[in-house]
């Protein structure tokens, strides 16, 4: 990456911490054995497994509240 930033200096502007890291992305080039690349991504799914587990589905607050409900209302506060 020093190489790229040093050629296209325009590219620091882009990539403020000079790297081209991304979440879910993995990339090696001086030949890593195999089993701890299939390990990590392994942990990738898990972890992402476990976020969605946290998240909710959307429940609409106001879906039993109708018009009609809100001009009874309005009646019997006059």
């Amino acid at each position: 990456s020093q190489i790229i930033f040093e050629r296209w200096a325009n590219a620091r502007f882009k990539y403020r911490n000079r790297s081209f890291w991304a979440r879910g992305y993995y990339v090696d080039t001086v030949g890593k054995n195999t089993k701890k690349i299939a390990e990590y991504i392994q942990n990738q799914l898990k972890e992402d497994r476990e976020y969605d587990q946290l998240s909710m589905d959307f429940e609409d607050p106001f879906k039993d509240y109708t018009i009609e409900k809100k001009r009874v209302n309005k009646r019997m506060k006059r």
